[in-house]
């Protein structure tokens, strides 16, 4: 077992105004998930992309916006996102404070 503070793990830049802190993952020796910590800053966002594989997002703080194909919805704390594998999405800040979120993957480089 590891127990650990997520700002003890050093941030890297996601896109403009995007932290991102990978928590938990092969470096912690979880074989199959990777999860990490999301830090959005007012007037910023992820890019609108897709992945080979799944994503489960929690909103932890801040207000949001997901943008997929047919538009945007609107997300606060407490929200729950699933995004398929193949889907267009972002995420978007839509306040004037930090969005900061937990967002889960599959390792998909474990060999």
């Amino acid at each position: 077992m590891k127990v650990h503070h997520y700002r003890e793990v050093e941030a890297v830049e996601a896109a403009a105004g995007v932290r991102m802190h990978v928590v938990a993952g092969p470096r912690e020796g979880a074989p199959n998930f990777i999860m990490r910590v999301f830090e959005i800053e007012p007037g910023s966002n992820t890019p609108f992309h897709q992945h080979d594989w799944e994503h489960e997002i929690f909103i932890l703080e801040g207000a949001a916006a997901v943008r997929h194909k047919d538009g945007e919805i609107p997300l606060k704390p407490g929200h729950v996102i699933f995004i398929p594998a193949n889907e267009m999405h972002g995420i978007f800040n839509k306040g004037d404070q930090t969005v900061k979120l937990i967002c889960v993957i599959p390792d998909v480089n474990k060999k």
